[in-house]
């Protein structure tokens, strides 16, 4: 969006009112769906969900492989980029999955990863380490509600394809 077709302005240090930049707008589209998504808040809206998970990981050129970890009451405790990859990959482990959960009394949780590549259909590795991790989860209790893929374009729900 150029700021010459913008309708969302913005005033300046002076009070002066200006047509807001895409950057602008962006980082309050980020802190709009922070508050929706932010801690102690109830994941009962999946469409706010799956917009925060796209501000705070499609921008990435690298795959970054987060979390958000809840209470038994589907509650956000918190949101949490566990690992950083290159642009086709990040190496998950699930030891430090368990331990992270653990450490924050988390009774379920939300995997989320993007793919730089702009194709959000999961990979046959994305389907193993979701498998591995939610086997790894339940040992100590924790849930898996989902696994989402998610690219600037599309977001992929291991849940709603029955891949967990």
């Amino acid at each position: 969006m150029s700021n010459d077709t913008s309708s969302l302005f913005t005033s300046d240090a002076e009070g002066v009112t200006r047509p807001a930049t895409s950057d602008e707008i962006l980082h309050a589209a980020r802190t709009i769906l922070a508050r929706r998504v932010r801690k102690g808040a109830s994941i009962s809206n999946p469409r706010a969900t799956r917009e925060y998970l796209r501000l705070r990981l499609a921008v990435q050129d690298h795959e970054v492989f987060a979390i958000l970890f809840l209470d038994n009451r589907h509650r956000v405790i918190e949101f949490v980029p566990l690992f950083r990859g290159t642009i086709d990959g990040a190496s998950v482990h699930p030891r430090e999955v368990v331990k992270e959960a653990l450490s924050r009394n988390a009774a379920a949780v939300i995997l989320a990863h993007n793919h730089p590549s702009g194709v959000a259909e999961p990979s046959q590795a994305d389907e193993l380490i979701t498998n591995r991790l939610r086997d790894a989860l339940a040992l100590v209790d924790v849930r898996v509600l989902d696994h989402l893929v998610v690219t600037g374009d599309a977001i992929v729900s291991f849940a709603e394809r029955r891949l967990l």
